[in-house]
């Protein structure tokens, strides 16, 4: 893993740069803080003496018990995350595209290749086996402590089955410290990730990876607690469900709704049947709301930090999803790619590598799919495009939809996103080696694209760069084509050092050029469509940071409202009267009032200023087209045209019959700072990160692209 920004800072980014390292050092004590609380835990030093003092200057009348944990388990989470979203605010303001490469790059090469962990690198490898430990430590130390407690047993409960209870009652203990983590990688909007330099696509392996963990040791607590129940005649225990205590038929609930998500997630359901994979995966709604139901708020405030990030992710994603969004364009290529062209906010920036989830009603009202971002916000400020494969059901209904004879006028189309990075990584390098297996060619595009306008439009010096691209058939060939937006021309590239090797695989020669034309179908959208921008506007990072932590302070003004002046005249403090269900329920409604309120009020006044920014856009005149709409943008009329351009295949070394020597390429390449990305098929992706990590190329620094189409 790797901070939001490598290298070091320009001298002219001055006190800038002091105080991005002040914020990552305060968000390092703390979360070093809050890790610590986790390792102490389970020891008696903790339980018998630090908790106590806690509880003790905690315990008021305005949070009762939830309020220890509130301090130390998810306050501190809140603020790193508030804290980041400053951190990510001022990146924006320094230029870091000329930083170099990280001193932790050598740990960054691929350590393992054919594991069933996919390519992992050595930070990778490090921080699972520093969790897995944690993870041991912490079980082990609880029973190593109690179990040396455990002489004698009352009500004829055996000694054996009394440690078996304690055991399934710290496996639960362990489950909540998986789940602590479990919701950060699918945040996706959230400044925890991009803090240490990752994006959510590529940290979904990390949610899989903790969710197989959680699910296998929820899955042994509960397992624990049935032969405990059996073996001392309380199966009665599992209908019941106790008013201030335990409720274990909730507890029930959530671990089945649990086991039906995790058998949903094999291999062979999840990409023959995703549809059923994602619908069963929303079952997490059912998960999370009968955990809190069984463990009750004080200790659901432990998962707490992650599950709040998550909902306030996913309110403004569903937010920013009900507004239908302006297609321009589509362009239809033979290997039966689509390319669609949307207006955006010239406003709205994004990296490379970017990914947006989009939606369309009239294949599917319920499907979003998410595909990577082929243009550069910087080289075409007013569009932003995608390229879809035709490859699944969605994508070929889509496909046959905008194939037809009679293309249609308009589309409707909703978008989340962009997401993605916050720096341009690939511009550290001396030189790039970009390696692509058919549809993968996509997140490159964005990366050409950019370096185009960092050589043209900056004059910046770029990396020298070799693409090697692998292709079933001469008609994927035409994917090269869009390496340039649909208004350039192969002179953009002339700047670049830019060579390109591409490899057809089952075809042994060309095939018919008057076969590699590109048809663009031009859209007449409404005037309710809008561009795409950014769900809180230009300065996100810090509408973000007002979002959490005023709804957060205004949750805890509600909770302590509730607690001073309705359960506590009731409860004292005891816990021993009022509902642990009602608590929870009451808290949980209060949460996502908080987040609700917050965040809409917060999309509402940026929705002014892109309400503002559209209507500008719609009244641009247009000028009239002499020959193709290629030249022109906004307010055309739908054309649909099959024009023969000049391609880049032309400009490209093509090799039929075989695949990419991948080994030699890579290790005649010269330099002494080259990055290595590759994108494609997993079997691609493996042989190139094998050769990185062979020894036989130290110079190489390999990226594994999780691309989207």
């Amino acid at each position: 893993m790797d901070t939001a920004v490598a290298g070091g800072f320009s001298p002219r980014n001055g006190s800038k740069g002091l105080v991005l390292k002040a914020l990552q050092l305060l968000a390092a004590a703390v979360f070093a803080g809050w890790l610590m609380i986790w390792i102490v835990m389970p020891t008696n030093t903790y339980r018998n003496g630090w908790s106590l003092r806690i509880r003790a200057e905690t315990d008021s009348t305005y949070f009762g018990r939830q309020g220890a944990n509130i301090l130390i388990n998810t306050f501190p989470i809140l603020f790193i995350s508030v804290l980041g979203c400053l951190y990510l605010h001022l990146v924006k303001k320094i230029d870091t595209s000329q930083s170099s490469v990280h001193r932790l790059a050598a740990w960054k090469r691929p350590v393992a290749v054919n594991w069933p962990l996919g390519i992992v690198s050595g930070v990778e490898l490090t921080f699972c086996l520093m969790f897995l430990v944690l993870l041991v430590w912490f079980y082990s130390t609880f029973l190593v402590a109690n179990f040396s407690q455990l002489h004698q047993t009352d009500d004829g409960v055996k000694l054996w089955q009394a440690r078996l209870d304690m055991a399934a009652v710290w496996l639960g203990f362990v489950g909540d410290l998986c789940c602590a983590f479990l919701f950060f990688p699918v945040a996706r909007g959230s400044s925890l990730l991009p803090l240490l330099g990752l994006t959510s696509e590529s940290s979904i392996r990390y949610h899989v990876w903790l969710g197989h963990i959680t699910m296998a040791v929820f899955s042994a607590h509960g397992l624990c607690y049935i032969v405990y129940w059996a073996v001392t005649d309380q199966i009665d225990m599992m209908v019941k469900w106790d008013n201030t205590g335990t409720a274990y038929v909730a507890g029930e609930i959530a671990l089945l709704a649990g086991l039906t998500m995790w058998a949903m997630t094999l291999p062979r359901i999840r990409r023959k049947m995703f549809e059923l994979f994602f619908f069963t995966h929303q079952l997490y709604i059912v998960f999370l709301f009968f955990y809190l139901m069984h463990v009750g708020i004080s200790h659901f405030c432990m998962i707490l930090p992650g599950v709040y990030l998550f909902m306030v992710d996913r309110y403004l994603r569903f937010l920013q999803s009900r507004t239908k969004v302006r297609l321009v364009s589509a362009r239809l290529l033979p290997s039966e790619s689509i390319e669609l062209n949307f207006a955006k906010s010239p406003g709205l920036a994004f990296e490379p590598l970017s990914i947006v989830f989009i939606n369309v009603p009239g294949v599917s009202s319920l499907q979003w799919h998410p595909f990577t971002v082929s243009s550069s916000s910087n080289l075409e400020p007013e569009r932003l495009s995608v390229i879809i494969k035709k490859e699944g059901s969605w994508t070929r209904k889509l496909y046959r939809t905008l194939s037809s004879p009679v293309p249609q006028d308009r589309l409707d189309v909703s978008v989340e996103g962009p997401y993605g990075p916050v720096s341009k990584s690939f511009l550290r390098y001396d030189s790039l080696i970009l390696v692509s297996g058919g549809s993968g060619i996509t997140p490159f595009i964005s990366i050409i694209r950019e370096l185009i306008h960092q050589r043209t439009t900056l004059n910046r010096p770029t990396p020298a760069v070799l693409l090697v691209c692998a292709f079933k058939t001469a008609a994927d060939l035409t994917m090269l084509d869009l390496l340039l937006p649909i208004s350039g021309d192969v002179s953009d590239l002339s700047g670049l050092e830019l060579r390109i090797e591409a490899f057809v695989t089952r075809e042994k020669s060309a095939t018919d050029e008057a076969q590699t034309n590109i048809r663009t179908i031009w859209f007449k959208p409404l005037p309710s469509d809008v561009p795409i921008a950014p769900v809180l506007g230009p300065n996100g990072w810090l509408w973000l940071a007002a979002i959490v932590s005023s709804s957060f302070v205004a949750f805890l003004v509600l909770i302590g409202i509730l607690q001073r002046y309705y359960i506590y005249p009731i409860d004292h403090n005891t816990n021993q009267i009022f509902s642990y269900a009602s608590r929870s329920v009451l808290n949980l409604l209060f949460m996502c009032i908080c987040i609700m309120a917050a965040a809409s009020a917060a999309v509402l006044w940026n929705k002014k200023g892109n309400s503002k920014e559209a209507r500008q856009i719609q009244n641009i005149d247009a000028p009239t087209p002499t020959t193709s709409p290629s030249s022109w943008f906004y307010n055309a009329d739908r054309e649909l045209e099959s024009v023969p351009q000049e391609s880049l295949v032309k400009a490209s070394k093509v090799h039929f019959g075989g695949r990419p020597p991948l080994k030699k390429m890579l290790l005649e390449f010269d330099g002494s700072n080259v990055g290595v990305m590759a994108s494609g098929p997993r079997g691609l992706r493996h042989e190139v990160a094998a050769v990185c990590s062979s020894g036989l190329a130290d110079n190489l620094h390999f990226e594994s692209i999780s691309f989207s189409w």
